[in-house]
């Protein structure tokens, strides 16, 4: 099975209200604090938050430095659906 690292890039509030199984909250305004942390890991990257817009913000950015195992998984709730399905 392939690792999958689902970030979720939504604020703490939004996440405790509600996120996909696994997820690791790192708010989009915080991603450069966390970037080593995030190239360091194994496997690929889907970034969720409430409509897709941060997460493809979010994959811009890390696209830009060098991420590129990565997918805007849109709202956290698809990603949590494509969890269910598979």
């Amino acid at each position: 099975m392939d690792i999958i690292n689902i970030i979720d890039v939504r604020t703490p509030e939004e996440f405790y209200n509600g996120h996909a199984e696994g997820a690791v909250n790192i708010p989009l305004n915080e991603l450069p604090n966390h970037l080593d942390h995030l190239k360091s890991l194994k496997g690929h990257l889907i970034l969720c938050c409430a409509s897709g817009m941060r997460s493809g913000s979010a994959c811009q950015y890390l696209f830009e430095n060098g991420i590129t195992d990565i997918s805007n998984g849109g709202p956290w709730q698809n990603v949590q659906n494509s969890l269910i399905n598979q």
